[in-house]
C-alpha cells in the first residue's frame, strides 16, 4: 500500500492538468444551468459553459457534495493509500465540510485502520489552491504526512484572500443580498469588496463607487495588509474577464516590484455562480488576517 496522498476537490480552481500531473485526486462539485447539471472538472470548457450562459442571462445554481459521494471518494482513495490528507472549501461557504466529516465518521467504523486526515482550510478558490499547491510540492520534496499537516495548519489563516464583485444582482440572485441593495448598488456603481476572515465567513468590508476606484482600492488594502513582498507568491484570479485580468496582474506586477512570483488564473464554476462575470481577487501570505 502506498505511503499517503493530498486530495482536495474542485473548488481549489487548480487547472485540471496540473492536479493530474502532480497525482492529486479531486472530488467534483457540481452546478446546474437550465436543467442540465454539470461536474466541476476545473477544465476550461466547463468555466466556459458557466459564463457562457451567465453572459445570456441564465441564472446557475450549486449544490453541495453528499456525504456519500465522499464517502465513496474516501474509500477508494483508502484502498490504494495508507494515509488520505483532503483539503475542502472553508466549512462556513458550504455544508459540504459537514458531509465530508459524517463521511470520515462512517469511514473509520468501516475502515477502522485507515488514517483520514480532513483540514478545516479557512480557504476558498485560489487561496485553497495555493494552499494545496505548496502542501503538494512538500510532499513531493520528500516532507512526511505530519510535516505536510503540520504546514497546512499552521500557514491555513496566514492566506489573504481580497475579492472585487462587479455586478450586485448576481447576488441578489443567489439570496445573498435584497433585491433592494441590488438595485441601489447597481445605480450608484457599487462595487463591494469581500474579505475572509479568520471564521471563514464573507465580510464586505468596503463598498466603493465605480470599478476603477474599487480595484485601486483593494490593491491598496492588500499592501497594507501585505507589507514587505519580497519573495512572497501572489495569486490573482478573474470571472470571464481576462483583458482585465491581464492588466490587474500588470497593475499588481507594477505595485510588488520585489515579489517572488505574481500568478493568474481564472476563477471556477462553484464560487463564480455566485460572483458572476468581472469578478477579480487577490491572495497572498500575511503574518495574520485582518480586513
Amino acid at each position: 500500500m502506498k505511503d499517503y496522498v493530498i486530495a482536495t476537490a474542485s473548488t481549489c480552481d487548480l487547472d485540471r492538468e496540473w492536479l493530474e500531473e502532480h497525482g492529486v485526486p479531486m472530488i467534483s462539485y457540481t452546478f446546474e444551468v437550465n436543467g442540465t447539471i454539470y461536474q466541476d472538472d476545473c477544465s476550461d470548457s466547463t468555466r466556459r459553459i458557466l459564463y457562457g450562459a451567465m453572459r445570456e442571462g441564465k441564472m446557475p445554481n450549486t449544490s453541495q457534495i453528499t456525504s456519500y459521494a465522499y464517502y465513496e471518494f474516501f474509500k477508494d482513495l483508502l484502498e490504494e493509500y495508507h494515509t488520505v490528507i483532503f483539503a475542502d472549501m472553508d466549512k462556513a461557504i458550504s455544508n459540504s465540510y459537514s458531509n465530508s466529516m459524517i463521511a470520515s465518521d462512517s469511514i473509520r467504523q468501516d475502515m477502522p485502520d485507515s488514517d483520514l486526515y480532513i483540514i478545516d482550510t479557512s480557504c476558498i478558490t485560489t487561496g485553497l489552491g495555493f494552499l494545496v499547491r505548496h502542501m503538494v510540492e512538500m510532499k513531493e520534496q520528500g516532507a512526511s504526512k505530519d510535516e505536510v499537516i503540520r504546514y497546512a495548519e499552521e500557514t491555513k489563516l496566514k492566506i489573504a484572500h481580497r475579492f472585487m464583485i462587479d455586478d450586485l444582482q448576481w447576488l441578489r440572485r443567489g439570496g445573498r443580498l435584497s433585491n433592494a441593495s441590488a438595485i441601489v448598488g447597481t445605480l450608484l456603481a457599487i462595487k463591494p469588496l469581500i474579505y475572509l476572515p479568520d471564521d471563514g465567513t464573507l465580510v464586505s468590508y468596503n463598498k466603493v463607487r465605480g470599478r476603477k476606484h474599487a480595484i485601486h482600492q483593494m490593491l491598496e488594502d492588500a499592501a497594507a495588509e501585505m507589507g514587505d513582498a519580497s519573495g512572497k507568491e501572489i495569486v490573482l484570479s478573474h470571472s470571464d474577464c481576462p483583458e482585465e485580468g491581464e492588466k490587474w496582474k500588470q497593475m499588481v506586477m507594477e505595485r510588488f516590484p520585489e515579489a517572488a512570483s505574481v500568478t493568474l488564473q481564472e476563477l471556477g464554476p462553484v464560487i463564480g455562480c455566485h460572483t458572476g462575470p468581472g469578478f477579480l481577487s487577490i491572495v497572498y501570505l500575511t503574518d495574520r488576517r485582518r480586513p
